[in-house]
């Protein structure tokens, strides 16, 4: 099987043996709100992955954080009056609906940023003590200046950093840190957030270590994938990487994979940007599986844009498959084609092209997820 890897920028093969684990991380919701089709489509990229690895007879460990401190839910908490574990709850019960409806394997875990304060705080003291990490006005920052490979699975210069890390939060101006790409470990808590008592202060953990603490207590110290959405190349990954890796001296990852960006109107798909194609709202117009079937109609690395027009010739399709029959026609090519970097889209093609011969193809479909 090969599949992309975002720090080698290349299609490489994936080492998949049958009968081995394959531990995979992927970085869930902060939720704060309904479920956008980016998001289902970064999740089924995964499943799908995860669906091919274990039918390769290997088995798979799949960990999905749930981030549920964080400056954007916070925030979304005060805006609507709500304590921000119940507008989490609510969210992430809405989070389940949808993937379920969708057909998605349910996560070997779900920890929370907020259950995992004990192993945020070790890991935090971990930097500190190696020199790795420093205190400033309450807080605490990770030393960029001490990771020699920051930058190197972004590829991005000093500059284009800067620039995304002030338009992602990484807030380089801050007069607190000693360089502007250090970032965040522990910061205090402003009136009416909550906070966790540390040996350096009171306070909350910062996005990144949550991460990298939860990766680490539920998959050990390499993981065999890990990703999201490519919008968290940098500085997400970039810095959860450079301070797991200062914290081990191990190699963190072995294959990062991300997904591609949904753009809607012209625009990426997002709440700023008021263009979100919500989940819930569609699986109540349409066939659940048709849902599916438009999303797995699109590469999981090729920025799109969404229309409605592909789940009515999704909806077409899947008609075709179901009068097809029920057996394994055209498994063997979908299987070649998922091990050609997830080409969902050929797949689908060759599922067509059975279907089109009144070849049975419900374990072909299966394989992606599909159920006729």
């Amino acid at each position: 099987m090969k599949l992309y890897d975002t720090q080698q920028r290349a299609v490489v093969p994936l080492d998949a043996r049958p009968g081995a684990t394959m531990r995979m991380y992927v970085c869930g919701i902060t939720p704060s709100d309904a479920t956008h089709v980016g998001h289902a489509a970064t999740f089924l990229a995964f499943d799908v992955l995860q669906r091919r690895l274990q039918d390769l007879g290997c088995r798979t460990r799949c960990v999905r954080n749930i981030t549920d401190v964080d400056d954007d839910l916070l925030a979304r908490a005060r805006a609507v009056g709500v304590h921000y574990l119940d507008l989490a709850a609510g969210s992430l019960a809405a989070f389940d609906a949808d993937m379920d409806a969708l057909g998605l394997l349910r996560a070997d875990a779900e920890p929370r940023a907020t259950s995992a304060i004990p192993d945020i705080r070790r890991l935090i003291g971990r930097l500190l003590s190696s020199g790795h990490a420093y205190r400033s006005s309450g807080g605490v920052y990770f030393d960029t200046s001490a990771a020699q490979s920051f930058g190197e699975l972004s590829r991005l210069d000093g500059v284009q950093m800067v620039e995304l890390a002030r338009r992602r939060g990484g807030r380089p101006d801050d007069p607190n840190k000693r360089r502007p790409l250090d970032f965040v470990l522990w910061q205090p808590s402003s009136v009416g957030e909550p906070e966790w008592s540390a040996s350096w202060g009171l306070g909350r953990p910062g996005w990144h270590v949550e991460c990298s603490a939860l990766a680490l207590t539920h998959l050990g110290e390499t993981i065999d994938v890990h990703g999201g959405g490519s919008d968290l190349v940098f500085p997400h990954h970039e810095c959860s990487r450079a301070q797991s890796e200062a914290a081990t001296g191990r190699r963190f990852v072995r294959h990062w994979m991300h997904t591609s960006m949904v753009r809607s109107g012209g625009a990426k798909m997002s709440k700023s940007a008021g263009n979100l194609v919500v989940v819930s709202d569609l699986r109540a117009r349409w066939a659940p599986m048709a849902v599916r079937l438009a999303l797995l109609g699109e590469h999981y690395r090729a920025d799109w844009e969404w229309s409605e027009a592909s789940v009515v010739t999704a909806t077409r399709r899947l008609e075709r498959w179901r009068a097809a029959g029920r057996g394994d026609g055209a498994l063997a090519q979908v299987r070649e084609r998922l091990d050609d970097d997830l080409d969902t889209p050929g797949a689908l093609d060759a599922i067509d092209a059975a279907a089109a011969r009144r070849v049975p193809v419900s374990d072909a479909a299966a394989l992606l997820g599909v159920t006729l």
